[in-house]
């Protein structure tokens, strides 16, 4: 057994050991032994196959449904079977308010006790990664949180949670080999590169998310990163250029800020937080969450990965999971970028099984989730706490499913190879798509929020413009041209005649948008500065004070700015680019 399932077959499985309260329909801790059964009392589980079911040697569902009866298990100390909790939307017998009462004043708690709710989790990312939903205690939080591995990333990402603004996460998927049954998979002495690779960009108002695939073939540049030893000592590790992508992570040491940088080299966009699994997690988790729904346009039998499935629909697990996302063979014209579309897929479902009445209102399938979840993750020091994490759900949770949009970075085949084998960014297409999340435009109709949005952006820019020589504002460097603040500043007072700007150089931290502060009564010199400088209003950030005295604005120069005097406005318009929806199941041809 390894140790993603480790356990002992008489250990009580802390989801049984919730019950029903009457009085509130919440299922809170067992309070004492007082509440289960004696022998005398207790029921019998009586449980039928439905359907007909033909399993795969790892359960691939092919053809109807049910559950294997499986009796009942001894409660300890009683020598009587034990109950399981059951799914909210059933029910069973259950001790009266008084007795619950009663047995909470022999134990001396207080009524605030009693009413202690679970530890929720609420969110919906990454199939890999994100629980959507669990129920635990204090005890299952402690133990969670002793699941997790950390890696400190230094600068490389942000110190906690981010309350305000896009959030960008980047989903790992490594090829390291841990657990029994993963040394068929290619080179079984990796360190662990970044195999599958995943850009989660969550929208400033959590209405969206944009979750572009990067191809681990894609030949890019690796910029030099600093890592953390285990000493405590940090080494700088040299960039590389013209180099997979992939190995920005294992090679020579690259730990997941180096990832991180690389992306950010990329795509001009900021990574806050990294979340990274390998071969194992695929496994334990689609076998924890009862199985993922797969389509097919035809039926494979690929003996490389030992992938076997008919046309149609599947509910895969375990082993054929790990075998589907692995696949190269299989699809399209088994390059990587078909298997890319087919792990889109395969998350897309994933995410939905886990946001299901099915997975929500089963408190042993939500245990074994997140437990499975948190003994697969490895996460950066800023979200590496059950705490900061169930945070993070939180926020992620608020995404509806339909308007989580699958991209692939737009590539094109590497010109210096007579046979090409791996890709270069498309400079084109590419650009537009990173403008477009940097810029935060969703890829999905979110049609009353982008309405909103347009309206309240219009009543920003509505109103007075004050003359330029009025125009008071401090510039700072926040993004990665040099000299950018200086050139900005003698482009304002020689072309634009505002001599009241001044150079304050590099910003405190890098930022991925360009932003303009302002009081209150400055609205008239930012709606002047946002002309000359082509800012969208979203840029444009009122404080709640009118300014003291000669005060000026604050314009930090971010990842968007291409040259003084280069508009900054972002597209207005989603780029025409394939994209798939989280809500919706398509076959893999």
């Amino acid at each position: 057994m390894d140790a993603h399932s480790r356990g002992r077959a008489d250990e009580i499985d802390p989801a049984d050991e919730w019950v029903l309260d009457p009085r509130t329909g919440n299922y809170e801790l067992r309070p004492d032994n007082s509440g289960r059964e004696s022998s005398g009392s207790s029921r019998t589980a009586n449980r039928h196959n439905s359907g007909s079911r033909r399993e795969s040697r790892s359960g691939v569902t092919r053809e109807g449904s049910g559950r294997r009866d499986t009796g009942d298990r001894a409660e300890p100390g009683t020598g009587g079977p034990r109950r399981e909790v059951p799914g909210q939307r059933g029910g069973r017998p259950a001790r009266n308010a008084q007795e619950h009462r009663a047995a909470a004043r022999r134990k001396g708690r207080s009524p605030r006790q009693r009413r202690r709710k679970a530890l929720l989790w609420t969110g919906g990312v990454m199939a890999f990664v994100i629980v959507a939903g669990s129920a635990g205690a204090y005890a299952l939080y402690q133990k969670f949180n002793g699941n997790l591995d950390t890696i400190d990333v230094g600068d490389a990402g942000s110190e906690g949670v981010a309350a305000d603004g896009p959030l960008n996460i980047l989903i790992i998927g490594t090829d390291k080999r841990t657990g029994a049954g993963n040394e068929g998979y290619g080179d079984t002495g990796s360190a662990g590169h970044a195999d599958t690779n995943i850009l989660f960009h969550v929208s400033e108002d959590r209405t969206n998310a944009t979750a572009m695939s990067i191809p681990r073939d894609l030949m890019t540049q690796i910029p030099d990163c600093t890592t953390k030893q285990p000493d405590g000592s940090e080494k700088v590790i040299p960039g590389s250029r013209n180099v997979r992508f992939n190995v920005s992570l294992g090679q020579e040491g690259r730990d997941p800020g180096c990832t991180m940088r690389t992306v950010k080299e990329i795509t001009g966009l900021s990574v806050d937080h990294f979340m990274m699994v390998d071969f194992n997690a695929v496994k334990t988790l689609s076998t924890a969450v009862g199985g993922v729904k797969v389509c097919l346009a035809g039926p494979v039998n690929d003996p490389d990965s030992h992938l076997e499935l008919p046309a149609g629909e599947s509910t895969i697990q375990g082993e054929d999971a790990l075998a589907f996302v692995r696949t190269r063979h299989s699809f399209g014209n088994r390059s990587d970028l078909d298997r890319i579309k087919v792990q889109q897929q395969f998350i897309g479902s994933m995410i939905r099984q886990m946001k299901s009445d099915d997975t929500l209102t089963d408190p042993t399938k939500l245990f074994k989730l997140a437990d499975a979840a948190t003994k697969a993750l490895t996460v950066d020091s800023g979200i590496g706490s059950i705490k900061k994490l169930t945070s993070l759900a939180q926020e992620l949770g608020r995404i509806d499913t339909k308007n989580i949009s699958f991209v692939t970075m737009p590539v094109v085949d590497n010109p210096a190879e007579p046979e090409p084998i791996t890709v270069v960014v498309d400079p084109a297409k590419s650009k537009q798509l990173f403008a477009t999340m940097r810029a935060d435009t969703s890829l999905t109709e979110v049609k009353k929020r982008e309405k909103a949005a347009r309206s309240k952006q219009a009543a920003v820019l509505k109103g007075d413009r004050a003359a330029p020589e009025d125009i008071r504002v401090d510039v700072l460097n926040g993004g990665g041209i040099a000299g950018a603040a200086g050139a900005t500043v003698t482009w304002l007072q020689t072309e634009q005649g505002v001599p009241q700007s001044t150079n304050r150089a590099n910003a405190p931290v890098k930022i991925d948008r360009t932003t303009l502060a302002y009081a209150p009564d400055q609205a008239d010199q930012a709606r002047a500065l946002a002309d000359m400088m082509g800012l969208p209003a979203t840029a444009l950030k009122q404080g709640t004070t009118d300014a003291e005295g000669l005060q000026a604005m604050v314009l930090t120069l971010g990842a968007d700015f291409d040259g003084a005097g280069v508009p900054i406005t972002g597209p207005a318009a989603a780029p025409d680019i394939p994209k798939a929806s989280a809500d919706k199941a398509e076959c893999a041809k």
